[in-house]
């Protein structure tokens, strides 16, 4: 992604560009947080518009200079316009400007104010006048009350400020008095670990490893300041090599942070140097540790505005990397001996065996011993992180005579930090252990943690899979979920069969290997395969899988349940696979792997949009986003899954770049199911826009990697009606055809009826394009009373669309009236803005029609009404000659007993007299 302003502060930009056409902006927040970038940058642009610019940067040591700041908002006004101010303010400005006596009396200070006022009015003649000023604290006392004086005066459209003030995060700013009244104070917010890794990226040209940028965003807070000289210092240093390791603090920011650490005694000092080393610092703590002193050292760290005790005793420091910068700045005995005392009294294991290791930084098997039962707790609490670096730590103290056990651990290591997310680290102690471990076993393990943590991108990684089955030599224990692999690689390439031949492969060596665990994933993965085939067999590959599960429960496994979903979606039993989706991402979240719990999240997401849960979807897919986002890391599924929930029930201009990118990173990684699916969603979106040629294009391409897949199950992926109405929409009525009659006798065939039902309406439309407009009407109507939710609403939408082109505007409102209601209610909040914007054209096109015929055909209605007349006699005048806005037909409603023309429509059982067919207007897609 692309920026050229600052990073991660495009809205707060837009936002202060708003304010300022016509009034005053003030930055404010901590120090380092970006405040000076934000006035440069929108000075810039205000100074490219030509308008007068004036500007000052105080630093803290003016504060004592009286008019420094003025002199500089002024240095650049010309001497030809302050000669016309008048010969008293002209004489005190001079004095204020060092170039006279220095105004002393009230009366100088006075005419300092009233010049300073006029030379604005004289420059805001030219456009309004801008005072840029930087560090409003800052801003000696004489300038300021001139400030103050003529920011009171002069404003509006004639004089805005555009400052920034220091503030302490949660404070207000103090100094908003130098700005006019109408000023909007905007925080500048810390960044986003996502913009943190694209600041860093611009900065050094370098992208950091996702472990490395989530460390840097910890400590720096979000700040970009303190980000930016953090990663630097990883550069400069090199990046840690395992997950956890304390980053390097640079001498600068040490000196800038802890500039009153030497006004501390050494005994506050060495108690802020055990504070720092602890993961929950108290004062109970502290003083167990050895430190009775703790809360007075803490009352002189507050002085100095390092660190606090809260009410509650525990210790915060004023900013994380103050507390990084002490633990830093200590020389490595004491650290030490700040670790040995904490791991004599902290008693949680995860925690204890982290300071017995740092306190111990050398070959020791008792303390690896203990590092690896704190890191496999970890594990099972669902902190990969935490057991990732744990394990790292245990390999590093394994004593180098026991080559194998420290490879294991490397190994154990670089699997939680796949599990993690943690690519980069994952991926180097793997290479490790592939380059050092002589045993053919860790080789595979090696081998198959490289493979998890690639991801999607599989298509270059033959080679690795080879070794490994070279290494396997025949163990059916190992070959088993290489083969696994093998299967994933066939089917991300497109090729079915390869991929099903594979998975069952591994399913029968895994059974001869007693491996259980294995056995079940093959077998999922070979019901899946046989799903996207329409294999009936599918069923009875997970009937198996589940018997082993029964004998042995401790393989139970997400994969298979996440499938049993799938087939439900694919069966149209949406209530069970959003629960059963639901119930297992609870299970996993806390304690699956990163990819894993995005999987689950993929497939929720496109239960929840095929249910009419638009708003649900879209925030489980922004959730699947956000895990991989934040990482950089390449995710197509997530993609396709954000792509399907925009469209339906978010912004359809972030589906669309959703779907592009999908489809653009499924290709670079030679995904083919993922860029079938993402390319569907694109054509989806093209159609409902009304671009219908391009959705043709898309869905075609599609089709074609379709059926290279030979992929039979038409709910799979759901393109075929799509492209059938946009064939329709183009004029190519024969290919339309072919493909509806096809793909309903597959659908047919697997019971598919969602799928049906929307190749009944793109029929439908083929009808209506081939001059058989009643016949298409009537089997719209029929397959709107089959449908619920957003399917529903598109038929009801291409039923309106056909009634305009047949004359029958009435009937058009009364069908898109209830297309937009079911599309409030289910949050699908795109197609209601479309059907929105259809119902403001048809009604403007009936009141254009209907303005003379209202006034008849109201005294008709009310004859009948007072005769007695039947609902029906009354629905077949309304129907034939009233045809306006709901709001102008209510009273007649209320006279009859109904709510709404549909409530009409429903209660007439003789057809409406027609007089006879209208021409047709050229058919439109479904496009609002």
């Amino acid at each position: 992604m692309n920026e050229s302003g600052p990073v991660g502060r495009a809205e707060l930009l837009h936002s202060a560009r708003e304010h300022l056409v016509g009034g005053s902006v003030l930055f404010c927040g901590p120090a380092g947080i970006g405040k000076s970038t934000l006035l440069g940058a929108l000075a810039g642009e205000l100074a490219a518009g030509g308008d007068p610019v004036l500007r000052c940067a105080p630093a803290e040591s003016d504060r004592r200079l009286p008019f420094v700041c003025l002199i500089d908002l002024l240095a650049d006004v010309s001497d030809e316009l302050l000669a016309t101010l008048p010969a008293p303010l002209r004489t005190a400005l001079d004095a204020a400007l060092l170039r006279g006596e220095h105004p002393s009396s009230d009366q100088s200070r006075l005419g300092v104010r009233l010049a300073v006022l006029q030379v604005l009015q004289l420059l805001s003649e030219r456009g309004p006048v801008t005072l840029v000023i930087d560090d409003l604290q800052w801003v000696d006392r004489p300038s300021a009350e001139v400030l103050a004086f003529v920011a009171r005066r002069l404003a509006g459209d004639r004089l805005r400020v555009l400052a920034a003030e220091r503030v302490p995060e949660g404070e207000q700013p103090v100094h908003r008095t130098l700005c006019p009244p109408d000023v909007a104070e905007l925080p500048v917010p810390p960044l986003t670990p996502r913009e943190v890794a694209r600041l860093l990226l611009r900065d050094n040209g370098v992208l950091l490893p996702h472990g490395s940028v989530l460390q840097i965003h910890q400590l720096a807070d979000g700040n970009p300041f303190y980000a930016l000289e953090l990663g630097r210092a990883v550069l400069r240093s090199g990046v840690p090599d395992s997950p956890g390791r304390p980053l390097p603090v640079p001498r600068r920011l040490r000196a800038l942070l802890l500039d009153r650490l030497g006004e501390l005694s050494e005994r506050a000092q060495a108690t802020l140097l055990l504070a720092s080393a602890a993961t929950r610092p108290s004062l109970t703590l502290l003083r167990a540790a050895g430190h009775p002193h703790a809360t007075a050292d803490l009352v002189a760290a507050e002085h100095c505005d390092l660190a606090v005790a809260d009410d509650d005793g525990i210790v915060r420091f004023r900013h994380p990397l103050i507390r990084a910068a002490i633990y830093a700045e200590a020389p490595s005995h004491r650290r030490i001996d700040a670790h040995a005392r904490l791991a004599d009294v902290v008693t949680e294991p995860v925690e204890r065996a982290r300071h017995l290791a740092l306190a111990k930084p050398h070959e020791d098997e008792s303390v690896a011993a203990t590092l690896m039962a704190a890191a496999a707790s970890a594990r099972r609490r669902g902190a990969p992180v935490t057991a990732a670096e744990l394990s790292a730590m245990a390999a590093d103290r394994t004593p180098w005579d026991s080559q194998q056990i420290r490879a294991e651990r490397r190994l154990v290591a670089a699997e939680h930090a796949c599990d993690a997310g943690l690519r980069a680290e994952a991926r180097t102690a793997a290479e490790s252990v592939l380059a050092d471990a002589r045993s053919p076993r860790l080789r595979v393990r090696a081998r198959l943690v490289l493979l998890r943590n690639a991801g999607q991108a599989l298509h270059d990684l033959g080679p690795l899979i080879d070794d490994g089955l070279a290494d396997a030599a025949g163990d059916p224990g190992l070959e088993a979920p290489l083969r696994m692999w093998l299967a994933g690689r066939a089917l991300l390439g497109g090729d079915t069969v390869e991929a099903a031949r594979q998975a069952g492969r591994s399913a029968e060596l895994a059974t001869v290997a007693g491996d259980p665990a294995t056995a079940v994933q093959a077998l999922t993965r070979l019901a899946h395969l046989q799903s996207l085939c329409g294999n009936p067999r599918a069923r009875a590959t997970v009937a198996t899988a589940l018997e082993i599960i029964e004998r042995h429960p401790v393989t139970e496994s997400w994969e298979l349940e996440r499938q049993q979903a799938v087939m439900e979606l694919h069966d149209d039993d949406l209530p069970r696979a959003e629960r059963r989706l639901s119930s297992l991402l609870r299970k996993v979240e806390e304690t699956a792997a990163v990819e894993n719990t995005v999987a689950i999240m993929v497939t929720l997401a496109e239960v929840q949009s095929r249910a009419g849960q638009c708003r649900r979807a879209v925030d489980t897919a922004r959730r699947a986003m956000r895990l991989f986002s934040e990482a950089g890391v390449s995710c197509p599924p997530a993609l396709f899954a954000a792509a399907l929930a925009e469209a339906n029930g978010g912004s359809v201009a972030a589906a669309t770049e959703y779907a592009e990118r999908g489809a653009r990173e499924s290709a670079a990684d030679g995904d083919q199911l993922y860029l079938m699916r993402n390319l569907a969603v694109l054509g989806q979106i093209q159609l409902t826009t009304g671009d219908a040629p391009a959705a043709v294009e898309t869905l075609c391409r599609v089709g074609e990697i379709g059926r290279r897949m030979d992929i039979r199950d038409p709910a799979v992926v759901r393109w075929h009606a799509d492209l059938a109405e946009a064939l329709v929409a183009t004029g190519a009525l024969e290919d339309a055809r072919e493909l509806i009659d096809h793909t309903s006798k597959q659908a047919l065939d697997l019971e598919r009826h969602s799928v049906s039902a929307n190749l009944d309406r793109a029929a439908a439309l083929l009808a209506v394009a081939s001059g058989l407009p009643n016949d298409g009407l009537d089997r719209l109507r029929e397959v709107a009373d089959r449908q619920t939710g957003l399917d529903r609403a598109r038929t009801l939408i291409a039923l309106a669309g056909v009634e305009r082109r047949c004359r029958r505007r009435a009937a058009a409102r009364a069908a898109l009236s209830e297309a937009y209601d079911i599309c409030v209610s289910i949050g699908a909040t795109p197609w209601a803005e479309r059907v929105l914007e259809d119902l403001d054209r048809t009604g403007a096109q009936a009141r254009a029609d209907h303005a003379v015929a209202l006034t008849v055909a109201e005294q008709r209605v009310a004859e009948l009404v007072r005769s007695g007349s039947t609902n029906r006699e009354v629905a077949a005048v309304l129907f034939i000659s009233v045809k306006t806005v709901e709001a102008t037909l209510s009273r007649i409603y209320r006279k009859v007993g109904v709510r709404s023309r549909t409530e009409l429509v429903r209660a007439m059982d003789v057809p409406v007299p027609q007089a006879r067919e209208p021409e047709p207007e050229p058919l439109r897609s479904q496009a609002v």
